[in-house]
């Protein structure tokens, strides 16, 4: 059986017999314990030595037990706060709570309660470096030159991830302008053979009569202008990978000896009677569907099935959730920096056009929209007025969309209460309730400027973590700042 983990924890009592009382109850437990009568003596305990937990009575002789909450805040001690005290008033509870205190145990509570206590507090703070431990490695904003933090990237990643130590080939599907290189480069780069060279072919750019010397290499006299002897792409990718963009656009001819490359790990220079070896991984992508393609005869059964192996399809900007700021944001910062522009962010309307509009280019034409404003413009913020078409017409359909959501989030007036009511309830209390149930639209502000402020003012990552829309957040600051 598995030794159970030990915690330390930082017994704080002034009362020995009390003290004594505690360790009984935790004995056989596996918790290690280490004694202070003071709050003078607790922090020493706390720079000298590191505790999962703290039980913390609140009165000492030298010093309220809030005093050394404070200092555990002040200087960002990690530890879990247990208080404990014989006064139960609601007041000291609160204020250790706002401090950071986990849980509130008012004397004299039994072994049992003590042991919950101890136990839940501990399997938390397990499961929050758990959390965090896969935050760091799973939530990522920045990825082989990917800029995102949405689900479905966060999904890519992954593939990426398990896909790259693997010698099978890639097929990369997804719309034009959706990085489908930047993900083959990703592959490579997590690979064993990233010290090896990543070279790119589009099969769609270059001329049908030329692929097949492009990709393979050709002899001196070979065809007219092969002047001399020429390695093709698969010869220089030897050890590493080649990427064949448009795959979908090869010619069927050049498909069958494509296929007998990848069975035989053998090129042919054209021109040239003898075979030649290679070492090469291949990933392919195409913007069209390969089964639809192979369905309508112009892609090869055979070969389709030889190159599927592992599919990873990237997304539409349009599906990513609330990258397109994220993106955008980067752009701008790179081509302010490369222009001499003093570009910093996008005001919040301006972001909400953004995030409304629909990609049809993806990633490349967000890419074109950021360079075409910082280029022919000058400022601290973009504005709408500065947005190019086709996303200056979006303009007047945003400003109505928040001012009807505006609208929406302004309380209806309530109905007049029944008159039994005013009658039933007393003044005093009241005014208690008014002050203990706030209204449902300061709670819900609060808690969205609460995670702003947490991610650094980065709205896509606190509208990622409240499962709301960044489209949401801004609306909802349009309506708060019309009506400050």
């Amino acid at each position: 059986m598995p030794v159970p983990e030990v915690n330390r924890i930082l017994l704080v009592e002034d009362d020995v017999s009390m003290a004594a009382v505690y360790r009984s109850y935790l004995t056989g437990l596996p918790y290690q314990i280490h004694h202070e009568e003071t709050g003078a003596g607790a922090l020493a305990a706390l720079d000298n030595e590191s505790f999962g937990g703290i039980l913390l009575d609140l009165s000492l002789p030298d010093m309220n037990g809030i005093e050394i909450l404070e200092k555990i805040n002040q200087e960002e001690i990690t530890t879990e706060v247990i208080v404990t005290t014989g006064d139960c008033s609601m007041n000291t509870a609160i204020e250790a709570m706002r401090l950071g205190a986990r849980d509130y145990l008012v004397k004299p509570f039994s072994k049992d309660r003590l042991v919950t206590t101890l136990n839940n507090t501990f399997e938390s703070q397990k499961l929050k470096r758990i959390v965090e431990t896969y935050r760091e490695e799973i939530d990522r904003h920045n990825f082989c030159g990917f800029i995102g933090s949405s689900l479905s990237m966060q999904r890519v990643y992954q593939v990426i991830d398990s896909a790259a130590s693997s010698k099978a080939t890639i097929f990369i599907t997804g719309e034009s302008g959706t990085g489908k290189e930047v993900c083959a480069e990703a592959i490579h780069q997590r690979s064993e053979r990233q010290k090896s060279p990543f070279i790119a072919l589009n099969c769609g750019a270059i001329p049908k009569d030329l692929i097949e010397s492009e990709i393979f290499g050709h002899k001196k006299g070979a065809f007219t202008g092969a002047v001399s002897d020429r390695d093709g792409a698969a010869s220089a990718a030897n050890g590493g990978t080649l990427f064949l963009d448009e795959i979908c656009e090869m010619e069927l001819a050049l498909q069958s000896k494509l296929l007998r490359f990848l069975q035989t790990g053998t090129l042919q220079k054209v021109g040239s009677d003898k075979t030649e070896k290679v070492d090469v991984r291949i990933v392919c992508a195409s913007n069209k569907d390969p089964l639809a393609e192979v369905q309508a005869g112009n892609f090869r059964e055979d070969l389709y099935y030889r190159l599927h192996v592992l599919p990873i399809h990237l997304p539409p900007l349009r599906e990513r959730e609330n990258d397109v700021i994220e993106i955008a944001q980067s752009f701008l910062t790179q081509y302010a920096e490369e222009e001499g522009k003093g570009f910093k962010r996008f005001e919040p309307e301006t972001e909400l056009i953004l995030s409304n509009y629909d990609w049809p280019g993806n990633v490349r034409q967000l890419q074109n929209v950021v360079r075409n404003i910082v280029v022919l413009h000058n400022g601290d913020e973009v504005t709408q007025a500065m947005l190019p078409a086709p996303l200056d017409s979006c303009i007047k359909p945003v400003q109505s969309a928040a001012v009807h959501s505006m609208a929406a989030a302004t309380p209806e007036p309530m109905a007049a209460a029944p008159a039994f009511v005013a009658s039933d309830i007393s003044s005093p209390v009241q005014d208690q309730l008014s002050e203990l149930i706030r209204p449902m639209a300061d709670v819900e502000r609060e808690a969205i400027e609460r995670a702003i402020d947490l991610c650094g003012g980065n709205i896509p990552t606190a509208a990622h973590y409240l499962k709301i829309s960044a489209a949401t957040i801004y609306r909802k600051r349009n309506s708060w700042k019309e009506n400050a």
